[in-house]
């Protein structure tokens, strides 16, 4: 059952689309979309670590241990038989086993800004489109779980709900842990007093609403009506990890992205559907290897407790963990001691939500320059995460102006052999 993030009238193209002849209740056009697919959908959450730069996939997912590409770091092995990783990943390698690897990511953007809107959106930038982002899609797509925002974004803003409307916006949380001073009354201000405050507020956009050409203003009021819901809710405890054990928060590691990664596990257990924490400073043209060192001591900790405790817990297999960036870096080492962008062949790390861990999907050739088995597309991915979520990754909506658009860029297929 979908949401409906949209906040515009009803048409009647989109009245037809939803009336028109079903079989057993379902429109005909989406049973057949469906059939044959490889396995039933499993995932009801997705936590998508996203690393903005392009992050290395040879010192990270893809190490080439004898080549000359393979820089200062080292191949270690882990808890999945005959897979390695970096040596940045001592902690998670022991968790190997619930997780899968794609080593054949095929892109063609290797500027920042084209290759992020690929990645989050799975279509090209266009000049007269915005194209919304995975994690608007997913809670466009399925049902409100529990009272929380069901696209939640940490550390960083995430790509916006374009065409699928306000109520399909991520919620920013800037610093986990610390309290949203948006998500309470003023100071000096009571409870009883600003509650009569936004009743008149309600009242007052009630009668604008009315109006010819109050969409902006209907987007402003969906924005306002969820803040005051959120602000009156007891599942707002979730956000509050002064209240966790000081071990686990030791344990996460008691950094930005620490806290980030165990919030995110918080939340998918309090009901929300997509949770994305943001993390930079990969784009390292000088200096790599001390900085991927660097990146590890703070993400090994983070992921390796996450994956642990919710395969403990039995949310691993309804929650689908994503780490991925724009593209990868040049397996040739500059004379920076860096490495360069890189989108032809890059990697990214899955786990939980169905997906069969402690295997690899694709394969690089010897220095990690091409794909030399099963490439990958970026659209792929997308395709991959709303198959988890048993989303047809091939529907259509329709934007504000009544273009037709696909969820997901024509062509995309998901990478089925993840799945167990």
């Amino acid at each position: 059952m979908a949401t409906g993030c949209f906040d515009y009238q009803l048409t009647r193209r989109r009245m037809l689309s939803m009336t028109g002849a079903t079989l057993l209740g379902m429109p005909i056009a989406q049973v057949l979309a469906r059939a044959g697919t490889a396995s039933p959908a499993k995932a009801e959450h997705v936590i998508l670590f996203w690393n903005g730069g392009g992050m290395s996939h040879v010192d990270t997912w893809d190490p080439k241990p004898g080549r000359p590409v393979q820089g200062e770091l080292d191949a270690i092995k882990t808890s999945a038989d005959g897979v390695q990783i970096s040596s940045i990943f001592p902690k998670l390698a022991k968790q190997m086993h619930h997780c899968a690897l794609v080593r054949s990511i095929n892109g063609n953007n290797g500027d920042h800004g084209r290759a992020t809107y690929q990645l989050q959106t799975s279509y090209n930038p266009s000049p007269n489109l915005l194209h919304p982002g995975i994690g608007s899609v997913v809670v466009h797509e399925r049902e409100k779980l529990g009272e929380l925002p069901q696209f939640i974004t940490i550390s960083g803003q995430s790509h916006r709900a374009g065409y699928l409307g306000q109520r399909c916006e991520a919620y920013y949380v800037g610093r986990p842990g610390e309290r949203d001073p948006y998500l309470a009354f003023p100071a000096g201000i009571t409870q009883m007093r600003g509650n009569k405050r936004l009743e008149i507020l309600a009242r007052m956009n009630q009668k604008q609403g009315v109006r010819p050409g109050a969409g902006d203003h209907q987007a402003v009021q969906t924005a306002t009506q969820e803040a005051v819901n959120l602000m009156r809710s007891p599942a707002l405890k979730a956000f509050e990890l002064d209240k966790e054990d000081p071990k686990t928060l030791e344990r996460y590691g008691d950094t930005e992205f620490g806290r980030g990664a165990l919030l995110a596990r918080r939340l998918v257990e309090t009901g929300v559907r997509f949770v994305q924490i943001n993390r930079g400073g990969f784009d390292t043209h000088t200096n790599n290897f001390p900085a991927m060192e660097a990146h590890g001591e703070t993400m090994d900790p983070a992921l390796a407790s996450l994956i642990e405790d919710l395969a403990a817990s039995g949310k691993l297999a309804k929650t689908l963990v994503i780490m991925l960036s724009e593209f990868g870096r040049t397996p040739v080492i500059n004379a920076q001691a860096g490495r360069d962008h890189h989108a032809s062949c890059f990697s990214c790390f899955m786990a939980g939500g169905g997906i069969k861990g402690g295997q690899v999907i694709g394969k690089s050739d010897q220095d990690a320059m091409q794909p030399a088995e099963r490439p990958v597309k970026p659209e792929d991915l997308h395709a991959t995460v709303c198959h988890a979520l048993g989303i047809d990754h091939k529907k259509e909506v329709n934007t504000p102006l009544e273009r037709p658009m696909r969820l997901v860029a024509d062509g995309a297929k998901p990478v089925s052999e993840l799945f167990a």
